[in-house]
């Protein structure tokens, strides 16, 4: 039995880096469909939550892939809309997780198009790169549109003075669900060529939203082709994309001693049983009985 809006030969979820043969300009590419209704299964989103969600967890991958060994990248939008926030994180891995803060907000459609740029509002975007062994960097910036996409450009325009377009893309299958899930970040390394530049620009342009090629069977290799046509491209790095929470027992169990002593005996005392439920990926943890008297003797 098929699964609603999977084709037969669906791309897997990858994400694809590569530079023009001039070496000017460098494209990143991620297909991930797969992670994006991983996302929505967990979080039980509304379409318009899941296209929310879906393009952050997205663009974040996409700002992870250009970091240094073992960066990791998490992004907030805090908005003003009904959603209350969208959070994304990833690492140079390919890992990625994410939430929202109201995952049944569904407003009206405007002229037939899911309104992202409402749920969310109008706000701040965070964004916070964890290098290892140094001081996290925090860039903010004030939400342009809401939409994602935009606000990640005008985040790289304003805070790190990248000269970038972002494509990032939802699309709905039919009768819900997801279809397709795919981005790409087009990005004008120091010393490229005005015509590079002109060039990928017209392929940007031309370019139809990423979700849309996905859906009619290209992949991230071949996306990336298409944005570098007419540019040549040198070798071609792909790695896998998922969705992946690092809560466990272990960390849940961490969290649980924030609560102190006192709680914790009075919980105990009362036979009672904490549970614990994961923002990122909606794991529900129960704690209870012998585990928090273990913790009891471990203080």
């Amino acid at each position: 039995m098929g699964v609603p809006g999977m084709s037969e030969a669906e791309a897997p979820d990858r994400l694809a880096r590569t530079i023009s043969e001039e070496g000017g300009i460098a494209v990143r590419v991620v297909v991930g469909t797969g992670l994006v209704r991983e996302a929505a299964r967990r979080h039980r989103t509304s379409p318009t939550a899941t296209t929310a969600l879906g393009r952050a967890m997205l663009g974040s991958l996409l700002l992870a892939a250009g970091g240094k060994s073992g960066e990791s990248v998490q992004l907030q939008w805090k908005g003003d809309g009904p959603l209350r926030g969208v959070v994304a994180a990833a690492d140079d891995t390919g890992r990625v997780r994410g939430y929202v803060g109201v995952p049944r907000v569904h407003p009206p459609r405007v002229d037939g198009e899911l309104d992202v740029h409402n749920a969310v509002g109008a706000g701040v975007l965070t964004v916070v790169r964890q290098r290892p062994g140094q001081q996290p960097y925090t860039g903010v910036v004030q939400i342009v549109t809401g939409t994602i996409a935009q606000d990640l450009t005008h985040y790289l325009a304003e805070s790190e003075q990248s000269h970038t377009a972002i494509g990032l893309g939802v699309q709905e299958a039919d009768g819900g669900g997801v279809s397709a899930a795919a981005g790409y970040l087009v990005l004008a390394l120091p010393g490229a060529s005005p015509e590079e530049v002109d060039r990928v620009e017209q392929n940007v342009q031309a370019t139809p939203n990423p979700s849309e090629l996905v859906a009619d069977g290209l992949d991230a290799s071949g996306l990336a082709g298409r944005l570098l046509d007419g540019l040549g491209q040198r070798e071609l790095h792909t790695n896998p994309v998922a969705f992946h929470c690092g809560c466990d027992a272990r960390r849940v169990a961490s969290a649980v001693r924030l609560l102190g002593r006192e709680e914790i005996e009075r919980t105990v005392a009362a036979e009672e049983t904490l549970e614990v439920n994961c923002q990122f990926c909606a794991e529900n943890y129960r704690v209870g009985g012998d585990e928090l008297r273990s913790l009891l003797e471990e203080a």
